[in-house]
């Protein structure tokens, strides 16, 4: 079984006996929420492609590592290796069925089952994190303003043209990284950067 992106839209291919198939992981026994996961992650990686986003950058690297973790889950669920075909690079990697913990393995009857221990948690770095939001905010904001008023010499539509080009290249690394613990400090500063950009560019046109 090899997972692909196919057309923005997550496929399974597979051979039987009339040759290679490609199905809908709706169509398989894999859960709701892991076939829509796949979904999603597929427009994401189908954007970053359209974008011509290096497959070594953040954005590529980050659909590459989300699509590992998919073929794995789905490995997992179908007790059998997967092959992942990365969207960004083309590069083919096979994921193997998880390995069961020793810890998962059933106790006997007549064990008692100790309670789970709770596991500790890291902090949320605040104080480095919003530091990087800010910086990342102001040099978003200093950038697209710059660039706006440069191109608005111009044509005001060329600006909003620029405007909307520079958000949608910038989208796909926003929407993978908002849940990554390091990325997501940078994705917040790039949206409230654009944000306060456009809210100055309307004060400087009124």
């Amino acid at each position: 079984m090899e997972l692909r992106v196919r057309d923005g839209r997550a496929v399974l291919a597979g051979e039987d006996e009339s040759g290679e198939r490609e199905v809908d992981p709706h169509s398989l026994p894999l859960g709701a929420d892991l076939a829509e996961a796949l979904h999603e992650w597929a427009k994401v990686a189908d954007a970053v492609g359209r974008a011509d986003t290096p497959a070594d950058g953040v954005a590529g690297a980050l659909v590459a590592r989300r699509g590992r973790q998919l073929a794995g889950r789905i490995a997992a669920v179908m007790n059998s290796p997967v092959a992942y075909t990365d969207p960004v690079s083309g590069e083919l990697v096979s994921v193997d069925v998880p390995e069961t913990p020793a810890d998962e393995q059933e106790e006997p009857a007549d064990t008692p089952e100790e309670p789970p221990v709770a596991e500790e948690q890291e902090p949320t770095p605040w104080g480095t994190g919003l530091t990087v939001t800010f910086i990342t905010a102001a040099i978003v904001t200093v950038t697209v303003v710059s660039l706006s008023l440069g191109l608005g010499e111009t044509s005001r539509w060329l600006a909003l043209v620029a405007n909307v080009l520079v958000v949608g290249g910038l989208a796909p690394s926003v929407w993978l990284g908002r849940n990554v613990p390091v990325w997501r400090w940078v994705a917040y500063g790039v949206v409230a950067g654009v944000l306060v950009a456009w809210l100055a560019l309307i004060f400087t046109l009124l």
